[in-house]
């Protein structure tokens, strides 16, 4: 499960969506129960570690930039924007927000994930 977690997280770029496809009877969950969990898994070590292998292993294809990573992100939000998936819009304006700088996981001392910085420059 855990990677399956780690393989939808660095897809999506969304914890809770991530949870939702790697524990498939966990779609059925409300949000009060479900971000929990997924925040505690994304605080996990192992998680962070693998997520960080796949950010290296992606780096190094060749044509993979920030550019044509920002390209795929908004086809995925046009696509999902134009069959009425709100929620995978959402995660693609995220990830591309990410992929950016512009928001950035935070995990306290505790171990537990908090709630995401959004760093935006008006």
């Amino acid at each position: 499960m855990r990677e399956r977690f780690v393989q939808e997280y660095h897809a999506t770029g969304n914890a809770s969506e991530a949870y939702r496809r790697a524990k498939p009877h966990a779609a059925k969950w409300k949000e009060s129960a479900l971000n929990p969990k997924a925040s505690r898994m994304l605080a996990e070590g192992k998680v962070q570690a693998r997520l960080e292998e796949l950010q290296a292993e992606a780096a190094k294809r060749p044509g993979t930039t920030i550019d044509s990573l920002t390209s795929e992100l908004e086809a995925a939000r046009d696509g999902a924007m134009g069959t009425g998936q709100f929620s995978a819009a959402v995660s693609a304006t995220i990830g591309k927000a990410k992929l950016h700088g512009l928001v950035k996981d935070k995990v306290a001392n505790d171990g537990q994930a908090v709630t995401p910085i959004i760093n935006v420059s008006l």
